[in-house]
This record gives C-alpha cells, structure tokens and sequence, in this order.
C-alpha cells in the first residue's frame, strides 16, 4: 500500500474517534508493508490523558511485535503530533511519521516546534507532513464545528 492508502485507513480510525465523542485523530503503525497496529483517540473513554491515537496505534504494535522498539516502522498520523507523542516516536525507534493536518496550537513536527531534530535526542525519525491534509484538517474542522 502506499503511504496515501495508509493514511486513508488512519483517516477511517479518526471518523471512528469522532463518532464515540472523542477528537478525531486516527494512527496506523506499518512495517515492511504490514499493519502492526492501529489506534484512535480514546482519552475520554479510557479515562487516560495518554490514549492518544499514536500511543494507542504504538502500543498494539509493540504488542504485535513482542518488542517496545519498533525499528524500520512507520506511524501514519492525521494530526500533528504532540510533544508527548513525539518523545513516544523517538523511544520506539520509528522510522517515519506520515501526518495529516498540521497542528498549529501544539504541532511539533515543524509547526510550534521541531522535537525531531533536537539535538540531545538519540534518535531520529524521518518526518513527512501534509498526506491527506485537507481531508484530515476537514474531519477536524467538521468535529469542532458541531460543538461550537
């Protein structure tokens, strides 16, 4: 699959999230073409400040994989992530982050900071932004727009 379809399938995650009230973030973790997890933002349900989409797609991975590192992976995004979930990306060992919608507020893959190219980190991860950006910004925009 290409790095687009993967993105739609994270995309289906967040409508997911949407539908159980919940901010519409969906994630995807990809080795070697192969789905090792999936999550979507779940902080509310679970009662969890962590389930982010992220963390919740690299926890199933890590699961799958029988290891918390997670090397030569891919986590597929359709937000820009937090600080939070940024460090967590760094200690898996990912790869590369795909994201959807830039995050302006708390973004930092490049829009309020760039946490992947801190210089004290033992880890880089390949950052690709803007896949499905305006559906991904859309579902957002849509979600907050029902609440308001």
């Amino acid at each position: 699959m290409t790095d687009a379809e993967w993105m739609e399938r994270a995309l289906a995650l967040a409508r997911r999230a949407a539908a159980a009230g919940e901010v519409p973030v969906g994630a995807v973790v990809v080795r070697d073409g192969e789905l090792l997890g999936e999550g979507w933002n779940r902080p509310i349900s679970r009662k969890d400040p962590t389930a982010h989409a992220e963390v919740v797609a690299l926890r199933a991975a890590a699961a799958a994989a029988g290891n918390y590192r997670l090397p030569g992976a891919t986590l597929y995004v359709t937000l820009e992530p937090c600080l939070m979930c940024a460090g967590a990306l760094v200690h898996a060992r990912l790869a590369r982050l795909v994201y959807g919608a830039p995050d302006p507020k708390t973004g930092v893959a490049g829009s309020r900071l760039d946490a992947f190219t801190l210089p004290f980190l033992n880890h880089r991860v390949e950052v690709t932004g803007g896949m499905l950006a305006e559906a991904c910004g859309a579902l957002l925009r849509e979600f907050f727009a029902a609440r308001r």
